[in-house]
């Protein structure tokens, strides 16, 4: 009987461990290479989403993640908002969807209009939005000669 008990607290030992590795190799593969974290994420995001709502096809939102609750009170999107749920912004769809993906729900999806130096949803709710800097190309005249 002491056998059993004996191999099973060795088996629940070396679970707890492998699952610590694991959690220790998620974190140091999120530190070493964030942008591809980033990107994995936002795609795991987008795919939860897509099973509980129509999305667009024609482009790649931006998600960004609410890490600071208290700053967005006084918009109305943002009442029901928790830290640590995502923002997805399909600029082209002019949407604006917030959701939780602890709870798995959508909270609340709102028109945005995209202007020049920032952006707002429109309607009641008021969401700014600082637009992403790209790099600017001008292209040279081809020498003719």
């Amino acid at each position: 009987m002491s056998y059993i008990i004996f191999g099973l607290g060795i088996l629940i030992a070396v679970a707890t461990a492998v699952y610590f590795f694991l959690q220790y190799q998620d974190v140091k593969q999120q530190l070493t290479n964030p942008a591809n974290y980033t990107a994995t994420e936002s795609k795991t995001i987008i795919e939860k989403l897509g099973k509980l709502m129509e999305l667009p096809t024609d482009e790649v939102p931006t998600v960004a993640t609410i890490s600071d609750k208290e700053k967005l009170k006084n918009q109305p999107f943002f009442v029901r908002a928790k830290n640590g749920d995502k923002v997805i912004i399909y600029t082209n769809a002019k949407r604006a969807i917030l959701y939780d993906p602890i709870a798995n729900k959508i909270i609340d999806v709102a028109p945005v209009n995209i202007g020049s130096p920032s952006a707002t949803i429109t309607g009641e709710p008021t969401i700014k939005i600082s637009p992403t800097p790209t790099k600017k190309i001008t292209p040279t005249p081809a020498k003719s000669g």
